[in-house]
């Protein structure tokens, strides 16, 4: 019984370190990938949905946690102002099933 415990717990661990977990930062210099909040959900390159919970975050698939720490972040955020300093534009969506890419030649910025 010990044994399974402690596979379970290793799978467990596996899996939580693939989601998207997500933290944003004060400064350009200390993100990973600058994001730019489009106006309009046709001008970005991923639809993201904001979840409630960290075993909800998804694998790249635009289904983002938002971490409180940045050492617990699979990737780093800062918000540019301007669409021509970002390196991927984002809409937040509603729901969940619209969490998507638009343009997969920016996945790359999240793995």
């Amino acid at each position: 019984m010990k044994r399974f415990y402690y596979i379970f717990l290793l799978f467990l661990t596996s899996y939580s370190s693939t989601a998207q977990e997500v933290f944003s930062v004060k400064y350009p210099s200390q993100a990973d990938v600058k994001v730019y909040v489009a106006e309009y959900e046709s001008q970005a390159d991923l639809l993201v949905y904001k979840v409630k919970y960290k075993s909800q975050a998804g694998n790249n698939d635009g289904s983002w946690f938002f971490v409180d720490y940045a050492s617990e972040a699979d990737k780093k955020i800062y918000y540019v102002e301007y669409k021509s300093q970002a390196d991927i534009i984002v809409f937040f969506v509603e729901f969940a099933s619209k969490a998507k890419w638009r343009s997969n030649n920016k996945k790359h910025f999240f793995y």
